[in-house]
């Protein structure tokens, strides 16, 4: 019996498309065009997994119950049946000529900072300047396979609000840094909040830089 077969006799709408994927980052995914995705590891699964997925693209299905299914599903390790497709590393965002010195202070500033707050133990990281941010200040973005972490600040927030409040917000997403680097959660959590009050700064990097 194929698997999209054994999800029929589960409860799936007959004839719904299925197709096998070797996804790294997305086990599961449904559109009503295309029907659904999901991993080809989960040919070996149980039928207990095989029932959560189908109980979690049941519509109306309450909260709780989705939240249950996911969690059985998500855990059954499908890279162990079926290797997933490797993950190619993400290119560094360039940078624009007019970036160029926003991106050296910005440089040098983590630097000092790691120096001074975190005794030079974080790893040195790119940094770029974004146009895109509506309203974060800055962003980490966590490495993802082959592709290394990389600090982002707004431009807006540099041409705004100036750098004393720009080191403020670099100094953030350090924060951030030593998260991963230590293996914490990437969140505003207690740990995070106690590390921040440790280097001075409040835990948000939010405003308004629209208009």
């Amino acid at each position: 019996m194929t698997l999209a077969d054994r999800l029929y006799s589960l409860g799936l709408s007959p004839g719904t498309p299925v197709t096998l994927t070797r996804n790294r980052t997305v086990m599961i995914s449904w559109r009503a065009r295309s029907g659904l995705r999901l991993h080809a590891g989960y040919a070996a699964a149980p039928d207990d997994v095989l029932r959560a997925i189908v109980q979690f693209l049941t519509p109306r299905v309450r909260r709780v119950e989705r939240t249950a299914a996911r969690r059985i599903f998500m855990t059954f390790p499908v890279d162990q049946h079926v290797a997933s497709r490797p993950e190619r590393a993400r290119a560094l965002p360039s940078i624009a000529p007019q970036d160029q010195l926003f991106v050296d202070r910005l440089t040098v500033m983590h630097e000092l900072l790691n120096a001074r707050h975190f005794n030079g133990l974080l790893a040195d990281i790119p940094i770029r300047v974004s146009d895109r941010m509506r309203s974060r200040l800055g962003e980490l973005r966590a490495a993802r396979g082959p592709s290394p972490p990389i600090i982002v600040i707004s431009r807006r927030h540099i041409r705004r609000h100036g750098w004393d409040a720009v080191s403020d917000t670099l100094l953030h997403e350090m924060v951030h840094q030593w998260q991963a680097e230590q293996g914490h959660p990437l969140d505003h959590g207690r740990e995070f909040r106690r590390k921040a009050r440790e280097v001075g700064i409040v835990p948000r990097a939010v405003a308004d830089l629209r208009g």
